[in-house]
């Protein structure tokens, strides 16, 4: 039976990671897809003060990599030790053991002492007891990558990052009890704290989602430590529309965003931050109409 290994790092399993899996699926037929990622970042270990900001958690990296056609995925713990394995020690412990017919990396993979092997020194390295296969990197309008993506989120640009996901972009977490203002002006939100590790788009408020379980919300979502009332912690915070019935503190919640509607900013009172919060409710369910009915992003036009 084939047996087809994906291997990357796999941060977001945007567009070229879902190509590595379905070239790995074509590989092995009516075999076994085997997704192998790292965990934690290489970076993270190596030189944790130029560690990236994660798109995602693991398990979301795993709920993904299945849902991109992984029947199997492998977690490699990655320490100081495995850094130094040689390139050949790095095939005999992490491929051979999983028992390939076949490996898929993309052009950008590389493994071993340094980092300085690429799929070609594998595909040496297999003496045709496997077959690799290298893929180019995908692009549109510049290389699908995880850092391209991370400075779309910077940008406070959504769209783009939608576009090489192949999704809209989810900042995932447990919602936590806020300071419940948000009931008293009329737009309860559920709140969700954003540790430094992750990457969340930049602070503003946009449209989007909020999920919980099977349900989706439309939702304006407000980014930041909302500088109004002099917050300190940074948050994502989304209200539901036309929602206040929602008790949802303490489970896990996804948000996802979709169009940028303004910059964060400081209003001079609850009024005048009411005022702008309807406004952006409307402009909410404005963009999402827009979008639901073309399938584009604002301002995007037809191919």
């Amino acid at each position: 039976m084939s047996r087809a290994v994906a291997i990357g790092n796999f941060d977001g399993v945007h567009r070229g990671h879902q190509a590595i899996l379905a070239a790995a699926r074509q590989e092995a037929g009516d075999g076994t897809v085997v997704a192998v990622t790292f965990w934690p970042h290489p970076l993270a270990v190596l030189q944790p003060k130029r560690a990236p900001a994660l798109l995602c958690e693991i398990p979301d990296r795993v709920s993904l990599l299945k849902s991109a056609g992984a029947d199997e995925v492998s977690i490699v713990e990655f320490t100081t030790s495995l850094s130094s394995w040689t390139p050949d020690q790095f095939v005999e412990k992490v491929l051979y053991s999983l028992k390939p017919t076949a490996v898929v990396v993309g052009q950008n993979f590389r493994f071993g002492k340094g980092a300085k092997a690429d799929g070609q020194v594998m595909r040496d390295l297999a003496q045709s007891r496997f077959d690799v296969t290298v893929l180019p990197m995908l692009c549109d309008e510049g290389p699908v990558s995880s850092s391209r993506i991370r400075a779309a989120l910077d940008q406070g640009d959504p769209c783009l990052a939608a576009k090489m996901l192949g999704r809209w972009f989810r900042y995932s977490g447990i919602v936590i009890l806020g300071d419940q203002r948000g009931h008293g002006l009329g737009f309860p939100t559920a709140n969700i704290t954003v540790p430094p590790q992750y990457a969340c788009p930049a602070d503003g408020v946009y449209a989007g989602y909020l999920n919980s379980g099977d349900e989706t919300w439309p939702a304006a979502i407000s980014v930041g430590t909302n500088p109004t009332f002099d917050g300190i912690q940074r948050r994502v915070e989304a209200y539901a529309l036309d929602r206040s019935d929602l008790r949802l503190y303490g489970t896990r919640v996804g948000v996802d965003f979709v169009a940028l509607l303004r910059g964060q900013q400081r209003f001079e009172s609850s009024a005048a931050l009411v005022h702008q919060l309807r406004a952006d409710v409307a402009a909410t369910r404005a963009i999402l109409a827009e979008i639901e009915r073309t399938g584009r992003c604002p301002g995007e036009t037809a191919s």
